[in-house]
C-alpha cells in the first residue's frame, strides 16, 4: 500500500538537503529520521525502501542492484535517491518502471532470477506519466496490479530477446471485420433484455456475499484482494463456502489458482457470448486497476455473438457496495483506458489498464454511452498497434 504522507515527507527531507553531496551521510540522516533497517545497500521500513547512489549528474549508469534483491522490496515503493553534486533526486525503481537488466544478465530466466539493473535502465516516465516525486502514487498504482513473475517475463524477454510465451492473435479479414462489428454488438446488447438479465445475474451473487466482500475489501495486497472478491461472486459453492468461513474466522486463505483468462463470468445467450472481467474499486483509496491482455481480447471479440463487459465492484468507506455492469466501449470507461505499450512485446500488443477515477465516474451514473465512432477507432487501434 502507497503511504501518501510518508513518501511526501521523504521527498521534501531529501531535497531540503540537495547540495549535500555526501551520500552516506545522507542515508544516515534519513535512516534515523523515518527510523529505517539498513540491509546491505538497501533501506527499509514498512512503507518504502530506499537505495542511495552518487553521480554527476541526473543521468547516471550505476548499477543500483540485483533483480533478486529487488524482489524483496517490490511490494513496497522501492526508491532510488541519487545524489548529485547540485541536487538530489527521488526515482521510483519497482519492477514495472524497469525497461530491462544489465548487469551479469546473460543466465537471467523465468526460473532463474540473475542480475542487477543500471540507473540506465529506470524507466524516466512510464505512458507519459513522469517518474518523480509528485507521481510516485500513480506509478505505484499502476506497479500494484502486477506480480514480480509479470514483470520478470517481461524483462527477461527484454533483457535476453527470449521467445515469451504469449502469441500474438493475427485476425483473419473475416475475423478482422467481426472484431470492427463489436461496437454495433455492445450497443444493442446494453440495450437488450439479455443486458438486464446478466446485470440481474451478478447483483444477485454480490447480494450472496455481501459481508464477505466488504470484509476482502481491506486486504492491503491489490491482486489478493481482488481475485476474492471475484471468486466470491464467481466460483462454484464449495470455494465459496470456504472463503466466506475463513475470511469470517479470519482463518489463513486457501490458495487461489488464477486462470489467467480474459474474462472472470462467461455467460451465453441466445444472441451473445459475454465475456466479464470483475474489477474491483475501493472508493477510499486510490487505484488504477489492471485492463485485459489486448491479444486476448482481439481473439475473443473475433467471435460472432461476442460482448466484452466489465463489472465494476465499488466499495465505500462505510463497507457500502455499489455495482455496475458496462460495456468496454463505455465512454466513461474508455477515457480511463490506458494502452501500456512498455508490455508490449514480439508476439504481444500488450495491456490496458483502467484510470480508478474512470471507474468511479461509471459507478456513480455517469457511465451508460457508446460513442460508436470513438469506440471504432479505439478498437482499430488495438488491432493494428496505433
Amino acid at each position: 500500500m502507497y503511504n501518501r504522507d510518508v513518501v511526501k515527507q521523504l521527498s521534501e527531507f531529501i531535497s531540503d538537503r540537495d547540495g549535500i553531496r555526501d551520500k552516506s551521510s545522507l542515508a544516515y540522516q534519513v535512516q534515523n529520521a523515518f527510523q529505517l533497517v539498513k540491509d546491505r545497500s538497501v533501506f527499509y521500513g514498512e512503507w518504502f525502501a530506499i537505495r542511495f547512489c552518487k553521480a554527476a549528474s541526473c543521468h547516471f549508469s550505476n548499477t543500483v542492484l540485483s533483480l533478486s534483491a529487488l524482489h524483496k522490496y517490490d511490494d513496497t515503493p522501492f526508491i532510488v535517491c541519487l545524489v548529485t553534486p547540485v541536487r538530489n533526486y527521488l526515482l521510483l525503481a519497482n519492477t514495472t518502471l524497469l525497461r530491462k537488466i544489465s548487469h551479469s544478465s546473460q543466465e537471467l530466466r523465468v526460473d532463474n532470477i540473475k542480475g542487477s539493473f543500471n540507473g540506465s535502465d529506470i524507466m524516466r516516465e512510464l505512458e507519459g506519466i513522469l517518474n518523480i516525486p509528485s507521481q510516485f502514487e500513480e506509478l505505484f498504482n499502476i506497479h500494484e496490479n502486477y506480480s514480480f513473475e509479470e514483470n520478470l517475463e517481461r524483462l527477461v524477454e527484454a533483457t535476453n530477446h527470449i521467445a515469451p510465451t504469449g502469441k500474438r492473435f493475427d485476425p483473419s479479414p473475416s475475423q478482422s471485420e467481426c472484431i470492427m462489428e463489436s461496437v454495433d454488438r455492445a450497443i444493442l446488447f446494453m440495450k437488450s433484455e439479455e443486458y438486464s438479465i446478466l446485470d440481474a445475474d451478478l447483483r444477485s451473487r454480490v447480494r450472496a456475499v455481501e459481508s464477505e466482500i466488504a470484509i476482502a475489501a481491506f486486504i492491503d495486497n491489490v491482486n489478493l484482494r481482488g481475485r476474492i472478491i471475484e471468486y466470491l461472486i464467481t466460483a462454484e459453492n464449495d470455494l465459496k463456502t470456504t472463503l466466506k468461513r475463513c475470511l469470517q474466522a479470519k482463518e489463513p486463505l486457501p490458495e487461489l489458482y488464477t486462470a489467467d483468462e480474459l474474462g472472470d463470468y462467461e455467460r451465453e445467450f441466445e444472441h451473445y457470448l459475454t465475456e466479464t472481467d470483475i474489477k474491483t474499486k475501493i472508493l477510499f483509496l486510490s487505484s488504477n486497476p489492471k485492463g485485459y491482455n489486448i491479444d486476448k481480447l482481439l481473439s475473443f471479440l473475433s467471435k460472432e455473438r461476442s460482448v466484452y463487459l466489465i463489472y465494476i465492484v465499488a466499495i465505500d468507506q462505510c463497507k457500502n457496495i455499489h455495482t455496475r455492469l458496462c460495456s468496454m466501449y463505455d465512454m466513461q470507461l474508455l477515457s480511463g483506458t490506458r494502452v501500456m505499450k512498455h508490455w508490449a512485446g514480439r508476439n504481444s500488443r500488450g495491456v490496458t489498464q483502467y484510470d480508478g477515477k474512470a471507474l468511479e465516474a461509471v459507478v456513480n451514473g455517469r457511465g451508460g454511452k457508446i460513442d460508436f465512432e470513438e469506440a471504432q477507432h479505439f478498437i482499430s487501434s488495438l488491432m493494428h498497434g496505433a
